[in-house]
């Protein structure tokens, strides 16, 4: 098997020793490696080095004799320098033209109005009851006084009268005052007076007869009422007015309810907040002032409620109301005569003070 395979000549190409031959390699170039070169090795290139004053990438400042601002401020310099005084305007003074509305009386409440009270309600049927009621008896036209109605109603003189519809007991305890007292269940029921504490005639400012007029009056709360609810309102009314209606609910009429704290004004519904509700033991008051509109046109009125000798709340009767939700004012403008009406129902004990010496309020001046 020897003779099969013949070994190629020379030794193995791993097995070369020693230096190799010139043959295979050939010798470098003469000198240094180029590694070992020296920095002045290196020849500069020919010519001058480049200027640094006219190098942009060198932060030197420039010659004096290289660029020369041109002579004069800049453009538009000296114009707006010389017109500053003329064109700055003085500041705004705003001060003046937003005027001052802390002392003007509070926005209108658009949203204190209630479809319901939140104490008790009638129903739907006696509201229309007196809305049919108001339909067939129109208010009266003003009645002539006498001067003896007139003194009477101004020394609190005047007698109260009680509808069909009321259940329970009143009756006249010394001049000027009434005492009264309803049944627990009563229904609704409201007091007429004569006579009128405003007579359109004798104190209308608008007729020329009166400067201003105040008409005035109040309740005493008794403490044998009902401890959770005070079921009494007060307030004025243009007769005729329904009998079996609170004051307040039906045209020419307002009042406070004690039930709620809401003063209602023509309103059917649940009235508008106003002050906190009732309480037995207390002496509430309510009041018209008549006066001369402004510029002597019309009439001026205004209602206040007291509490316990203190005005409590007013408001204007010419307020700005809503077009959709509030009912027209018609006859509580002066143009009406005006009684004192005091509405109950269920069980409530009360006395009713005409007689100026004897109110809690001092305030009053005819």
């Amino acid at each position: 098997m020897a003779d099969d395979y013949t070994a190629p000549p020379g030794p193995p190409p791993s097995h070369y020793t020693g230096a190799p031959s010139s043959a295979d390699y050939a010798a470098p170039a003469p000198g240094p490696p180029p590694s070992h070169f020296r920095p002045d090795d290196v020849a500069p290139p020919p010519g001058p080095p480049p200027s640094k004053a006219k190098n942009p990438f060198f932060d030197s400042a420039p010659a004096t004799d290289e660029f020369q601002p041109p002579p004069g401020p800049p453009p538009g310099h000296a114009s707006a320098s010389a017109s500053t005084s003329k064109d700055l305007k003085p500041p705004q003074d705003w001060e003046t033209a937003v005027p001052d509305t802390s002392l003007l009386p509070p926005p209108p409440n658009y949203f204190s109005g209630f479809d319901r009270s939140p104490a008790s309600n009638a129903t739907e049927e006696q509201a229309e009851a007196g809305e049919r009621w108001c339909a067939g008896y129109p208010l009266y036209a003003p009645i002539a006084p006498d001067g003896a109605a007139l003194e009477a109603a101004a020394r609190g003189d005047v007698g109260v009268f009680a509808p069909p519809c009321y259940l329970g007991q009143l009756a006249q305890v010394a001049a000027g005052v009434w005492r009264g007292r309803t049944h627990r269940g009563a229904p609704d029921a409201c007091l007429a007076t004569y006579p009128p504490l405003y007579s359109a005639r004798a104190h209308s400012p608008a007729a020329g007869n009166i400067n201003e007029k105040t008409s005035y009056y109040e309740v005493r709360i008794l403490d044998d009422s009902r401890a959770d609810e005070v079921s009494l309102a007060l307030g004025f009314t243009a007769p005729p007015y329904p009998p079996f209606r609170l004051p307040g609910w039906h045209r020419a009429s307002l009042a406070v309810h004690g039930d709620d704290g809401h003063r209602y004004i023509n309103d059917r519904w649940g009235g508008k907040t106003f002050t906190r509700p009732f309480r037995r033991g207390e002496t509430l008051g309510i009041g018209m002032v008549f006066g001369p509109g402004a510029g002597g046109l019309g009439t001026r009125v205004e209602v206040f409620f007291t509490r316990g000798g203190r005005e409590e709340g007013r408001w204007n009767l010419h307020e700005e109301t809503d077009l959709h939700e509030d009912l027209p004012v018609d006859g509580l403008e002066g143009s009406r005569d005006l009684c004192a009406a005091v509405g109950v129902f269920d069980a409530v004990s009360f006395e009713i003070v005409f007689r100026p010496e004897l109110w809690a309020w001092k305030g009053y001046r005819g």
